[in-house]
């Protein structure tokens, strides 16, 4: 049984403000809840999971505390349309650092504003083994539900940085920045990558004059039919496919 004001607690979570208040944040589903039980155990505070879930994950659970509820209790506190078996409430990375970006390849992103093409991106950066993402500050909130959701759990492997990217972009020295943009040189007839920022601005403005400035190379998707734009998400896949 899910005390009421427990139940009102996690509720308050799906707002930014009580987040940052509390310093937590939410996760739902097998799958993320399971990435940060892996990856982010000493960071999981609670889980709230239907019997079903418990029983199939018992091992995984280990000490972690885990209170069992009902279905209808779950539909009270979850933030998804549709409720599935488990959520945990989650410490924020207090770990969070600024980066080192010799050696590797970092993100960095302007104004993405789209909290499931945020999570998207985190997720992607995950695949093509980018561990770290510089986010402008009025980029969306990595710990906003959809965000979370948008990630599938690789929000527990990416340090994601929120800074004023301008004055971090001008302290990057002796390292490439490359724009993604509309023109520039084609990303297919690039050589593989071993260090560099990738900059990638909102679908809908681009990269801020304001951090173009400090791009060493513009770089570009190949266009071959009529579409406009890309999305940021798909665009910064395109681009990790090719440059890694």
């Amino acid at each position: 049984m899910l005390a009421k004001s427990k139940l009102k607690y996690i509720q308050t979570l799906g707002q930014k403000k009580f987040r940052q208040k509390e310093r937590r944040f939410i996760a739902e589903g097998p799958k993320i809840v399971a990435e940060l039980l892996k990856a982010r155990r000493e960071n999981i505070s609670e889980i709230f999971a239907v019997p079903q879930w418990i029983k199939e994950n018992r091992q995984l659970i280990l000490q972690t505390p885990c209170i069992e509820i009902s279905g209808q209790e779950l539909e009270k506190i979850s933030q998804l349309s549709t409720p599935n078996q488990v959520l945990a409430v989650v410490k924020q990375f207090d770990d969070v650092r600024p980066l080192n970006v010799k050696g590797k390849i970092t993100l960095a992103l302007d104004a993405i504003r789209d909290p499931g093409n945020l999570g998207t991106i985190i997720r992607i950066a995950d695949w093509f083994g980018v561990e770290q993402i510089v986010c402008s500050n009025d980029s969306a909130e990595v710990y906003n539900p959809k965000t979370v959701q948008a990630t599938m759990g690789s929000i527990a492997r990416i340090n994601i940085y929120y800074t004023n990217l301008e004055d971090w972009l001008a302290d990057q020295k002796d390292i490439h920045i490359y724009a993604a943009m509309l023109e520039g040189q084609d990303i297919t007839s690039m050589n593989k990558l071993n260090e560099g920022i990738i900059l990638t601005g909102n679908e809908s403005s681009g990269i801020s004059p304001a951090l173009l400035q400090w791009a060493n190379v513009k770089i570009t998707i190949p266009k071959k039919g009529n579409a406009e734009s890309l999305n940021a998400a798909v665009a910064t896949g395109i681009i990790l496919s090719h440059i890694t």
